[in-house]
């Protein structure tokens, strides 16, 4: 069974060992796509290859849609020549269901699939003639939140997009400089507008996306490098929608592949590219998935509300990633990085058996988080909690990790606590007093930082930018100690890292008294959580 239109030919065996294949044209589909394209895709990742690439192929098993998708890749190209050219751009994804089956279904919505760069000549004037078709509506992305920044951390551009922006649309070398310089092609082709739709999962996607192209198109407007009035173009004629995606993709998966090979399902080995992807013929993700995206789409777009997309206002769409991000998945997901560390866990299904770890989730979401929880309507609060910690945490086939949910705890901190603490005290109905869990996770993560588990082994805390400014604050604390607030007064007034400053708000002593308790011992971790979270 080789992934190929070849070997798809073979459709009884295929169907036989319980895989789902498409049912459409492919070649009526790839030759309309060809010429009358709707919708280019920018990251061709796993997230894109079975959720957006799923959707349209939804619309076309259903003939809603005659055309695919075109995939430009602009940043790491072996994912296009050693997963699609490989495999005719088609990819199996494999749905993890939490009762225990798998779906096994061939997506085949990928028209053409290409390295996005002038140094490929003939796969970049494929992309040009591709932008200046009047049929184009939509040009998505998945590039992840770094790949819209033009400037490092110290303000500056980077030196490549310096030389970008000297350069011009002619020469463009960083992936937003070539999009820029794609949609400047529209521009002059008086192709008209367009959609240009971040699916990438940070807050405000869609601004990200329109700053930094503005940014480029401004600079190149003001050097004469293209036409006065592109500006007005990218604001009058370009729509720059926001969304939301949530679904847990991971890395392919070892027990996946076993079960693929015992089918006869050939070419499973994983791939880890150079820029450190790790991907495969096949993608494995859970079956619970949104994508809420704001309806501004000048040019039309697919009918992607008949494959479950939420099409609504920019208010909605930020309001349903505050209720996702704030209080109803990333706070869990962040309490159980930092104990599952602690007690040893490696896999997040593992730590929702685990009573306390379980009771302490319950607990922040649903008794503390929803009295704050910012409903956006179209999506219930509570549902969709109860789907995070009843179906989707627990599932026992996704191979998710409290040690990759740890990374860049420091980051993560204010965004997915602090603004439920703000919320306590922006209400006078509430009391921030009775918040007792959210400064547990706080005093789990000073523990966290002291790199020893509950059986006092040592570990090796997951990457984090502030790691090593925060854990001077701890230095010579040991295990027994009774540390002091003066020693941890410069950290836990942080508000960059904490949302708010723990003092301020009245919460420092109750952190201080909990980490006190952490540290007891060998099994005070354990100990702690028993009489704090039942």
């Amino acid at each position: 069974m080789k992934l190929t239109d070849t070997g798809l030919r073979e459709r009884g065996s295929w169907e036989a060992k319980g895989y789902t294949l498409p049912s459409f044209d492919r070649a009526a589909m790839q030759q309309e796509t060809k010429k009358n394209p709707i919708w280019v895709h920018f990251g061709a990742g796993n997230i894109f290859r079975v959720f957006p690439a799923a959707l349209q192929q939804q619309l076309l098993n259903k003939g809603l849609s005659k055309a695919g998708i075109i995939v430009g890749e602009g940043f790491d190209y072996q994912i296009i020549d050693k997963v699609y050219a490989k495999h005719d751009n088609l990819t199996l994804m494999v749905t993890l269901k939490s009762d225990g089956s798998i779906d096994k279904d061939v997506i085949a919505s990928v028209a053409y699939a290409y390295k996005c760069d002038p140094q490929f000549e003939a796969e970049w004037k494929f992309f040009t003639e591709t932008f200046t078709k009047p049929s184009l509506q939509m040009v998505s992305f998945t590039i992840t939140e770094k790949g819209y920044s033009l400037k490092g951390g110290n303000g500056a551009y980077y030196p490549q997009m310096v030389q970008d922006l000297a350069n011009g649309p002619s020469k463009p070398t960083m992936f937003l400089s070539k999009l820029t310089a794609l949609v400047h092609a529209r521009y002059q082709a008086k192709a008209g507008k367009l959609a240009l739709v971040s699916m990438d999962n940070c807050s405000h996607n869609g601004q990200k996306l329109y700053d930094a192209v503005l940014d480029i198109a401004r600079t190149w407007e003001q050097n004469n490098l293209v036409e006065k009035g592109f500006c007005d173009y990218l604001n009058q004629q370009v729509s720059f929608p926001w969304s939301m995606i949530d679904k847990i993709t991971p890395r392919p998966d070892a027990k996946v592949e076993a079960m693929l090979q015992a089918d006869g399902f050939e070419d499973t080995s994983l791939i880890i590219t150079d820029k450190n992807t790790y991907t495969a013929s096949f993608v494995n993700a859970e079956q619970s998935q949104y994508l809420v995206i704001e309806d501004l789409f000048a040019n039309g777009r697919p009918a992607l509300e008949k494959a479950g997309v939420y099409f609504t206002d920019r208010d909605t769409v930020n309001k349903v990633e505050r209720m996702k991000v704030t209080t109803c998945l990333n706070p869990l997901h962040t309490a159980l990085a930092i104990y599952g560390c602690l007690l040893g866990h490696t896999l997040i299904s593992e730590e929702m058996l685990d009573p306390e770890l379980k009771k302490l989730v319950e607990g922040i979401g649903y008794v503390e988080g929803m009295p704050v929880v910012v409903d956006p309507k179209i999506l219930d609060p509570k549902a969709f909690i109860g789907e995070v910690l009843n179906k989707r945490f627990p599932n026992p086939f996704m191979p998710d990790t409290p040690q990759r949910i740890a990374t860049d705890t420091s980051q993560k901190l204010a965004i997915r606590f602090g603004e439920t603490i703000k919320a306590y005290v922006a209400n006078p109905k509430l009391e921030v007093k009775n918040l007792k869990l959210i400064p547990l996770v706080f005093a789990g993560w000073l523990r966290y930082l002291m790199a020893q588990d509950d059986e006092l082994n040592s570990f090796t805390p997951s990457s984090d930018p502030r790691l090593e400014e925060a854990q001077a604050y701890l230095k010579g604390i040991k295990i027994g100690d009774k540390p002091n607030l003066d020693q941890l007064k410069g950290l836990l007034s942080d508000a960059t890292i904490f949302g708010v400053d723990l003092f301020e708000v009245g919460l420092a002593d109750l952190v201080l008294s909990y980490f006190t308790s952490l540290i007891e011992g060998k099994g005070a971790v354990r100990r702690t959580l028993q009489r704090n979270v039942h």
